[in-house]
């Protein structure tokens, strides 16, 4: 359950997600499902920066401690999977969060051999996508 910028964990504690030391990448090829992505991450006080292709994140995104990436698999330049796959994707050293509308077991199988840290099916839960972000990024450093 949010509350005021907070994330309540399963122990009743309230803490506070992120800071300005943490960025949260989307890529989603959909402008509405990343802005609704942007506005849930912010309100619990990440920093957020967001793309509609696996091209404009690569132009952009400059590695750094702290960061995470959510990237929606069907996108229009390419799937999510075939970028984690790639050189490219294969060289990033952030946590990876593959979300999709459509997905299936070997999907899900796929993804995580690819470098996935985490896969959810669209509809999202808000509480634990972003309990997902805080344990990864937490755990990454």
């Amino acid at each position: 359950m949010a509350f005021d910028g907070f994330l309540q964990l399963g122990s009743g504690a309230f803490e506070r997600l992120m800071s300005d030391d943490f960025t949260i990448f989307i890529v989603d090829d959909d402008e509405a499902v990343r802005d609704s992505l942007k506005l849930l991450l912010e309100s619990h006080g990440c920093r957020v920066e967001d793309f509609g292709s696996t091209r404009d994140f690569l132009h952009t995104f400059r590695p750094g401690p702290g960061q995470c990436l959510v990237l929606d698999h069907h996108l229009a330049d390419q799937t999510g999977l075939a970028f984690l796959e790639s050189n490219e994707g294969a060289a990033l050293n952030l946590p990876v969060i593959v979300v999709t509308g459509g997905g299936d077991q070997g999907l899900k199988e796929r993804a995580f051999r690819a470098g996935a840290d985490a896969y959810f099916d669209k509809p999202l839960n808000d509480a634990v996508l972003v309990a997902t972000i805080l344990r990864l990024l937490k755990a990454s450093g």
